[in-house]
């Protein structure tokens, strides 16, 4: 029994990755299950047996380079005794950074952000995909509309309107760097692009805990 399940992960993985192959090379749109069936080396039923429909398969493969809401949440509550905006800058520059580190969330978020075109068959991947830029959006206009972090804001910035902009800049950075890693470092320049973005956000953002040259965060393997 253990053998069976260890087969079947390893063949889910297998589809996965001939996937992640495909889709980059040829688009999202373009590459069908059967394509994704003879690059993997199997059937179209242990596609089938595995994922509903491109969709699922799409969603899942997403899945792997995201930090599940729950540990956002449980990031950006400030209880390890860190600042919570600071939290979740760290948490903004890690996701940036990571691009950099890990060549797999690399290849997913260049399909997402340019080989993907959200077709009939890709509108239930699409409403997740959109569920969870929400899920996150709503997380941090949740914390910025604590009272300790909303009296920080500038007096013209609302917690609806920072959350916004700093997802933003996050995306903008992720689109850039994807379609052309020339723009900038994400290993060095990251968080003065996200600094300045604080700045124009948080009334005292130049406070000692975020001087320059000093370590902030430890970076995590996935996030969203």
């Amino acid at each position: 029994m253990r053998r069976t399940k260890e087969q079947a992960e390893h063949t889910r993985d297998t589809i996965l990755a001939a996937a992640e192959v495909l889709f980059l090379e040829k688009g999202v749109a373009h590459t069908s299950l059967e394509h994704i069936a003879r690059q993997a080396g199997v059937t179209r039923g242990a596609v089938y047996w595995h994922f509903e429909n491109k969709a699922h398969l799409f969603h899942t493969m997403l899945s792997q380079v995201r930090l599940p809401p729950e540990q956002m949440a449980e990031r950006l509550s400030g209880c390890d005794g860190i600042d919570p905006l600071l939290s979740l800058r760290n948490l903004c520059i890690e996701a940036i950074e990571n691009l950099a580190r890990d060549p797999q969330k690399r290849r997913i978020f260049t399909i997402l952000l340019h080989r993907c075109e959200f077709t009939d068959e890709l509108r239930e991947a699409e409403r997740q995909h959109n569920d969870f830029i929400n899920q996150f959006i709503e997380l941090v206009e949740d914390l910025l509309n604590r009272p300790e972090c909303h009296a920080r804001l500038h007096p013209e910035v609302t917690p609806r309107l920072a959350a916004r902009a700093l997802h933003a800049q996050v995306v903008g950075l992720f689109t850039d760097w994807t379609r052309d890693p020339e723009l900038f470092d994400p290993l060095c320049d990251t968080a003065a692009l996200i600094d300045v973005v604080m700045r124009g956000l948080v009334r005292d953002w130049d406070s000692p805990a975020i001087k320059r040259g000093k370590p902030t965060f430890a970076v995590t393997p996935h996030i969203c």
